[in-house]
């Protein structure tokens, strides 16, 4: 009945002005339904494909207790380097005293016996017992082959005495607390002998 009404329209020509409200489709009829042949039926999937797989409990169980011991272990290790290195910073500030001091007995060599240069003695003697004490000791570096771990390179010259590559001069001495690095040594790396 729609399609009498629109070629009407297209033949009065009344189309083209006006629009007519689009007809809802008509369901079909039963009989209509009955006719058509009917597709056959997928078959069904199976129902654990639907459900997602169960987990294996065992191993999330296993799994589970690993990471908690490697955690434990990973917080005692550190809980121990916490205390075997609380004191790093507070060494690292005594150790500008130290080189003063030491620099201060080396330029006083021809004054040993002189009281005061014995005082000053004495308290280097303390200072460095107290941080041996601690853990902290001085490394050489000088005539050793540049190490980047705990030495910081700050020039290079020409040595007649010091292959090229090793350490010539060190004009800061390093120290280790324990297996750490306290302080590098920054040293002068020879290049070898003078042309």
């Amino acid at each position: 009945m729609a399609e009498e009404e629109k070629k009407e329209l297209e033949e009065t020509g009344e189309a083209d002005e006006t629009s007519v409200p689009p007809v809802p489709p008509v369901p079909p009829d039963e009989a209509d339904a009955k006719s058509e042949v009917e597709a056959p039926a997928e078959p069904e999937q199976p129902a654990a494909e639907d459900k997602p797989a169960e987990p294996d409990w065992k191993a999330l169980y296993a799994l589970t207790l690993a990471d908690f011991d490697n955690y434990k272990k990973r917080a005692a290790r550190d809980r121990e380097d916490t205390f075997r290195f609380a004191e790093m910073d507070i060494l690292k500030d005594v150790l500008p005293a130290v080189d003063n001091l030491e620099l201060a007995l080396s330029n006083a060599k021809e004054k040993a016996e002189d009281p005061f240069v014995k005082g000053v003695q004495l308290i280097y003697d303390t200072l460095l017992k107290s941080l041996k004490d601690h853990g902290a000791e001085p490394f050489e570096s000088v005539g050793k082959d540049l190490d980047t771990a705990r030495m910081e390179a700050i020039a290079t010259l020409p040595s007649p005495d010091v292959p090229e590559g090793k350490v010539s001069i060190e004009s800061k001495k390093g120290w280790m607390l324990k297996d750490k690095v306290l302080r590098a040594a920054q040293v002068v790396v020879s290049s070898g002998k003078p042309e």
